[in-house]
């Protein structure tokens, strides 16, 4: 066993103020992101965990990659028969998080997936490397395989097949967006009082600022 109870950090790199943001919580996103990402010390700045409520009704999280971000969401790209896949076209109501612990801080975004359009899916795949394209194709995303063996097998067929072939994408592979109705920005602080800046969207489609406590 191993006790965590000692473990202490003082967090002192940033503050999070009113009279420095933004009205909107798209542009203070673009911003933490750069800044992030001239920093360094983080290998892939866009990976975030989504959370979703499964069909056995538990909430499941896992990481992905954020593939763009504009004004109207998040777009990510996965396989619409995966357990995420699944999840969603039962409960679009989505939770994305982002950690950067290297500036010491969090980025919390609530909203509904829905698929982007096929057009934006298909130049995406094309944007793709071969062997990411094939792995689209041969990967039954979270269903039971038998081996390793057997999808490695499965993969070296498809190679042979598409050696001179122009590589689809499949149907049942795409992108969703997540179109945000929260935005929480968390910034590290010392004493443990952290800065919570929560962006809401209202029904005139503006956004309403609040703080929070740590």
């Amino acid at each position: 066993m191993k006790d965590f109870s000692d473990y202490r950090k003082s967090y002192e790199k940033s503050e999070l103020l009113e009279n420095s943001i933004p009205e909107d919580p798209i542009n203070l996103f673009n911003r933490w992101f750069h800044e992030v990402e001239d920093n360094g010390g983080i290998e892939e700045v866009n990976a975030m965990t989504v959370s979703t409520i499964g069909l056995d009704g538990y909430p499941k999280s896992r990481v992905v990659l954020l593939k763009k971000f504009t004004f109207e969401g998040f777009i990510f790209y996965t396989n619409y028969e995966s357990e995420k896949g699944k999840a969603l076209s039962q409960n679009p109501n989505v939770c994305l998080s982002f950690f950067w612990p290297t500036l010491e801080r969090q980025v919390i975004v609530k909203g509904k997936a829905e698929k982007v359009s096929e057009n934006l899916s298909d130049g995406y795949f094309e944007s793709r490397p071969t062997g990411s394209k094939l792995g689209a194709v041969v990967s039954p995303q979270s269903q039971v395989i038998p081996s390793r063996t057997y999808l490695e097998e499965e993969l070296k067929t498809l190679e042979n097949q598409y050696s001179q072939k122009e590589i689809k994408r499949p149907a049942h592979w795409g992108g969703y967006i997540v179109k945000p109705i929260s935005v929480e920005f968390w910034q590290g602080r010392p004493n443990r009082l952290h800065d919570r800046i929560r962006y809401t969207l209202q029904a005139d489609f503006e956004w309403k600022i609040e703080r929070l406590a740590p």
